[in-house]
């Protein structure tokens, strides 16, 4: 039952709590990101899959500026991210615009995160498991190493939380994401700002 409904009042009632009091907050980051970002806006929005693989678009705070090389090619993402995106990324605020796509009902506070649209058909048919739910601001994965782990034990806990999705465990995964930002322990790999690529067989 909860999972199939109180869950997604759950996350409603949360989201627009949350968005009625920090909207003056996230002012204020949407004005300072104007300016650090050189042009490129304060915000991203990509194209995801959700539940049962539909696409929509999530919101994020931008981080990177569009800095591009003599050739047109956008710089790396290292050289883009700006200090204030890297404060912002490390403390997940740039997550809290994604409270929007909550209130849509295209994500859930706790699921498996959103990746790109191009990894649809690099899934396995038990990693494509991951769209029965809809997908998180936070998760099980993020609990356990976030960017810091693998792409297929990411993955294998995506599809555990979809298994044993439960109130208590949600909690659970709550707390854990708190305790986690706020020491912002997993935000990157041990070879990328963010997260390699996956290629389906990593």
């Amino acid at each position: 039952m909860y999972k199939y409904f109180f869950k997604r009042l759950i996350d409603f009632f949360i989201a627009f709590v949350v968005l009625a009091f920090s909207w003056p907050i996230l002012l204020i980051i949407t004005i300072w990101l104007h300016f650090t970002n050189k042009g490129a806006g304060a915000f991203f929005l990509q194209e995801r899959p959700g539940k049962d693989g539909r696409i929509f678009k999530v919101i994020k705070f931008k981080t990177m500026t569009d800095e591009r090389d003599v050739n047109g090619n956008l710089l790396p993402d290292a050289e883009r991210l700006t200090k204030v995106g890297r404060f912002i990324r490390s403390t997940s605020i740039d997550e809290l615009p994604q409270l929007i796509n909550v209130l849509k009902g295209d994500m859930a506070l706790i699921g498996p995160r959103p990746l790109l649209v191009q990894y649809l058909s690099l899934y396995s048919k038990e990693q494509a498991r991951r769209h029965e739910v809809r997908p998180g601001i936070t998760g099980w994965a993020q609990c356990n190493g976030r960017n810091a782990i693998s792409w297929t034990k990411k993955f294998e806990l995506d599809v555990w939380y979809v298994d044993h999705c439960s109130f208590l465990l949600d909690l659970k995964i709550i707390f854990i994401t708190a305790k986690k930002v706020f020491v912002r322990e997993g935000i990157s790999s041990e070879t990328s700002v963010t997260m390699e690529a996956f290629t389906g067989n990593n």
